[in-house]
């Protein structure tokens, strides 16, 4: 009986459909949950470092002083747990897969400026003071 289900089974895949899709003529469907790669708006980003804390490949690098925030996308592993974690959802999970590349240009690295200090209020003099 095993026998006719092997030939069956041979027969089908020999004269039957290919069960893979013809990927380069046909690209596969993306669904709203899939999961291709990291996004970050850096204009929200307040470089809290919650995401790298929280990254269980650890990809990602925040330096809170420089205002940089780095990614390194031969280690993310999609898992959205640095999506998740982001206190002010600056971090997305899009899903379109990074382009194949080479490893000198898989480093995504953002940077934001630093917002100039606030200047320092002048000391009031005596004189200057209000009078009651």
């Amino acid at each position: 009986m095993t026998l006719f289900q092997m030939a069956k089974t041979v027969l089908t895949s020999l004269f039957g459909k290919p069960a893979t899709l013809m990927y380069p003529f046909k690209p596969a469907k993306k669904f709203k949950s899939t999961r291709g790669q990291v996004v970050n708006d850096i204009s929200r980003c307040i470089y809290c470092g919650s995401c790298a804390r929280k990254c269980p490949a650890v990809a990602i690098c925040v330096d809170n002083k420089a205002r940089t925030w780095e990614i390194d996308r031969f280690r993310c592993v999609a898992c959205n747990c640095c999506v998740e974690a982001c206190p002010v959802k600056c971090l997305s999970m899009s899903n379109d897969y990074p382009a194949p590349t080479t490893e000198g240009q898989m480093k995504l690295s953002m940077h934001s400026e630093k917002p100039p200090a606030p200047a320092p209020k002048p000391a009031v003099t005596a004189a200057e003071a209000p009078k009651k």
